[in-house]
């Protein structure tokens, strides 16, 4: 255990040992993305009480449990991950039937958001067993807070979790565009070797601002907002850039700036017989889009590999 953690599961149990930990239930409990100090003292207080702790990868939650000074044999942790969740919920049902308090984490963040744990929560209330949420750290909901993503109107505070999108060229780019005239901000989550591409991607949705955070919590945490279409120019001028994991928010669609998304299938009808700037006015006379937006968006186009 690290000292600096010492006190803090006595600060947990002062904190937390007073409240009603039912046996027989589940605990989905949120831990850190990065920063150790980041956990609840009832997380703290949760992992040390209960009988089993289920798991993405025991071997990271055993080196976590240990940071913090507890305890687990190996006969405690069970693995609950996305190739055998199905499985894994039917051994972790047993044990609550028994009796047993059983935890839930997935290694970073809070477990079925983009993690292992929906199929094993929906599984235990489908068996008529409690589950218990305990929040805490998420790495959505800590870009969102910093990313300053206004929507107008009704939208306002609001966004879309979208999550990963997908690998392959042609799909990611079908999804690029459903999302191009979305009016609340939109959450994506990437991996290094990929970023590069998604940055590609979203270069369409021209001077769009997109917030990119990497590497939340941690030493070397970054967080940038730029235009859509320089993204990829940002990531390149510096090759630590493109090191950590992700969240990428793209900002709401304001209103003039939807109506150029709108044109963008016009934009590309023209683009294919009529020079740049030639279809980016007309386009945008066309839709009612921004004429410089849309001018962004054909340069990026232009750009693309593959154009």
């Amino acid at each position: 255990m690290s000292a600096s953690f010492a006190s803090a599961l006595g600060a947990a149990r002062d904190a937390a040992a007073s409240q009603h930990y039912p046996q027989g239930a589940l605990y989905v409990v949120a831990t850190p993305i990065g920063n150790l100090a980041d956990i609840s003292l009832r997380a703290l207080h949760v992992l040390a009480l209960v009988d089993s702790v289920a798991c993405e990868d025991t071997r990271h939650t055993h080196s976590l449990l240990r940071a913090y000074g507890i305890d687990k044999t190996s006969a405690q942790l069970m693995a609950v991950h996305q190739h055998n969740e199905q499985e894994g919920a039917q051994a972790v049902i047993a044990r609550l039937q028994d009796g047993q308090r059983v935890a839930y984490a997935s290694d970073a963040g809070t477990p079925a958001i983009s993690d292992p744990g929906a199929r094993l929560v929906a599984a235990v209330r489908a068996a008529g067993l409690r589950v218990v949420p305990l929040p805490g750290a998420s790495s959505i909901t800590t870009a969102l807070s910093v990313a300053a993503s206004l929507a107008d109107g009704a939208h306002s505070g609001a966004f879309v979790f979208e999550g990963f999108l997908p690998s392959k060229n042609a799909e990611r780019d079908t999804a690029v565009q459903a999302l191009a005239g979305q009016p609340r901000a939109v959450v994506l989550l990437e991996a290094p070797h990929r970023i590069e591409a998604l940055a590609r991607a979203l270069a369409v949705l021209g001077a769009r601002p997109v917030t990119l955070a990497r590497e939340l919590t941690k030493q070397f945490e970054e967080i940038a907002t730029v235009p859509a279409h320089a993204l990829a120019a940002w990531l390149a001028a510096d090759s630590q850039r493109t090191r950590g994991e992700f969240v990428v928010v793209v900002h709401p669609a304001q209103q003039e700036a939807a109506a150029s998304d709108g044109g963008l299938r016009v934009l590309k009808l023209l683009l294919a017989e009529l020079p740049l700037k030639t279809a980016a006015r007309l386009a945008a006379e066309i839709s009612g889009g921004s004429k410089n937006d849309l001018y962004q968006v054909a340069l990026a186009l232009k750009e693309a590999p593959g154009a």
